[in-house]
């Protein structure tokens, strides 16, 4: 006997709706492992009263979303999503306050820029301190809930968007294929060429040497 396949789009609404809540916000991150660019956090808050399994067909963790389908999710999240707020946070930051910091404070800006009309708020993972609006943490939240996943989308394809923008001007560290992550290819360009102000040099020593 055939067993029908729910696809992630529906299991991730449905969670959503199970909280009793009308609008669900979550929140997200994208970079928070790269050794170049920024951090960017997200959050969405989408109303779960609305119809949404077909609009969103294809949302689902950015991760196990293809890098040439992503853009088209991530048209389909702002189409139909209450509100989104985006949070940029640059390298020199990121080594001023460090990484887990950063993060926090990013995830929580964003949802508190979505203002009052979440009734849910979401984040994934991390608990965001008694600075962020009241909300839940869920581990593994990409993977569970509609709304971090749609934000996981969202810094995604915001971050690895600017990534390609700003290859241009960083010619020969091939920021268009790996948007900042370590690989050898960036560990070699930074060793030929040394760090550019992308780089976090608070990172930066372990991973490519004396030259960073």
């Amino acid at each position: 006997m055939a067993v029908a396949v729910v696809p992630p789009a529906v299991r991730l609404l449905a969670h959503d709706r199970g909280l009793g809540a009308r609008h669900v916000a979550g929140a997200d991150e994208a970079g928070r492992g790269c050794l170049a660019g920024p951090l960017v956090a997200a959050a969405v808050c989408i109303d779960t009263e609305r119809h949404l399994d077909k609009v969103l067909d294809g949302l689902d963790d950015s991760k196990r979303i293809t890098a040439a389908r992503r853009p088209q999710v991530a048209a389909a999240i702002i189409g139909c999503a209450r509100s989104i707020a985006v949070v940029i946070v640059p390298a020199s930051e990121i080594d001023s306050f460090g990484l887990h910091r950063s993060n926090l404070r990013a995830l929580a800006d964003a949802l508190a820029a979505l203002g009052d009309l979440p009734d849910a708020r979401l984040s994934d993972g991390f608990a965001l301190g008694d600075a962020a609006p009241p909300h839940r943490a869920i581990p593994g939240g990409d993977r569970t809930s509609a709304a971090i996943a749609a934000a996981s989308v969202i810094a995604k394809v915001t971050r690895d968007r600017f990534m390609c923008r700003v290859a241009g001007e960083y010619p020969g560290y091939g920021f268009e294929r790996h948007v900042g992550y370590i690989t050898p290819e960036h560990s070699a360009a930074v060793r030929a060429h040394g760090a550019t102000p992308l780089h976090r040099l608070s990172f930066a020593a372990a991973a490519y040497g004396d030259r960073a």
